[in-house]
């Protein structure tokens, strides 16, 4: 077998099995966080959360397929492991990218949320002032 197709198996699978990984810890851990964004309601934080898993696969395994082909080819040994190095550290930093962009924007949502809440004043008003007389 050529060591070029050798090298791209080994990047697909190191790939897709990093993708997977990173897509179930963010979304078995993100969905404290997202019921906390959406004000406890589960069922939305739920669908969010897989929503967010879907277009996270998407993207990734999108980027790991287009960035599978090589112009150069692999001769020795040597080659298989750079080739490798700089391609999947590539996806790491694509991976690492997308879940900080994630964190960004539910993070901002949270604060909007957050925010909307202590515009409320904490009780309720006890009475009321008649305008004053324009002159």
């Amino acid at each position: 077998m050529d060591r070029t197709v050798i090298a791209y198996v080994i990047y697909l699978v190191v790939s897709i099995g990093l993708t997977v990984w990173v897509a179930r810890t963010l979304s078995r851990n993100g969905r404290v966080f997202l019921s906390d964004v959406l004000h406890g309601d589960k069922k939305l934080a739920d669908a969010v959360n897989h929503l967010l898993v879907v277009g996270f696969y998407l993207v990734n395994l999108g980027f790991v397929a287009l960035y599978l082909s090589d112009d150069d080819t692999v001769t020795d040994t040597r080659g298989v492991f750079e080739a490798l190095s700089a391609k999947l550290g590539v996806v790491l930093l694509v991976l690492g990218v997308m879940h900080l962009a994630n964190v960004y924007v539910l993070n901002r949502i949270r604060r909007r949320g957050m925010m909307e809440r202590e515009q409320n004043p904490p009780v309720p008003p006890q009475g009321w002032t008649a305008p004053a007389a324009r002159a």
